[in-house]
């Protein structure tokens, strides 16, 4: 059975500071000589985000009443009232 990796507080700081900064998982993991999975994984368990794409608040009006438009976006501001009560998401899991 393989031994379970020893997480380094420099290790840690560097999935921190790439992902803040807007590296991908595979860049980080290039950086740090391991696989993107495995950067992942440590990446979710200290809840090391990637900076919060900020949406552009959309005008009814700016979405045409056609029936003949495209379909919106998942999770669309505008139809996310339809599918719940609650308020539209404003992050993930980690706070």
């Amino acid at each position: 059975m393989p031994k379970a990796r020893v997480w380094t507080a420099a290790a840690d700081a560097v999935i921190r500071d790439m992902r803040a900064g807007g590296a991908t998982w595979a860049e980080i993991g290039r950086t740090l000589g391991l696989s993107r999975n495995t950067v992942i994984e440590r990446g979710r368990r200290l809840c090391a985000m990637a900076p919060v794409k900020v949406a552009m608040a959309v005008e009814a009006d700016a979405v045409p009443d056609d029936p003949n438009r495209g379909p919106l976006r998942a999770g669309h501001p505008l139809s996310w009232g339809l599918l719940s009560d609650e308020p539209y998401p404003q992050h993930g899991g980690c706070r």
